[in-house]
């Protein structure tokens, strides 16, 4: 097996569905869910979620395999103005397999340009998941 690290590319349809996203006019809670399709060397779309909350979507994710998520997350400032964060989550939780690891690591940072993303977090422990820790990593706390 060679240590060359596997970059995989990014399904067109998910480009084009990831643009879209970025520029949707709904206010409620959204997600995309990724993962790579380990033949094609592919990142592809998993599903698509509205009105989701990151509890809900912490329920939805697998227990062993890393995936990607691109969230669309309604917040309320205190002065009640409303912004809407688009969030790159790349969850990796422990247990994966290394393959499976590296390929995901590797392929972010294409993924992440293909998004036009700039929020970009990682998890280890999808329990970590919660609204609280995307405030904390959106420093949406004082």
């Amino acid at each position: 097996m060679s240590s060359s690290l596997v970059v995989c590319e990014v399904d067109e349809s998910l480009k084009a569905k990831l643009k879209k996203f970025r520029f949707r006019k709904e206010t409620n809670n959204a997600a995309i869910l990724m993962k790579i399709d380990m033949e094609k060397q592919l990142v592809i779309l998993e599903e698509e979620y509205e009105d989701i909350s990151l509890d809900e979507l912490r329920d939805e994710l697998p227990e062993r395999q890393p995936r990607f998520i691109v969230y669309s997350y309604k917040y309320v400032h205190d002065d009640g103005r409303v912004s809407y964060p688009l969030c790159f989550i790349f969850s990796s939780p422990m247990g994966c397999k290394p393959l499976q690891q590296m390929m995901y690591a590797g392929s972010k940072t294409r993924l992440v340009q293909a998004a036009e993303l700039t929020k970009v977090f990682e998890t280890r422990n999808a329990d970590d998941l919660t609204e609280e820790w995307l405030k904390n990593q959106l420093g949406l706390f004082g």
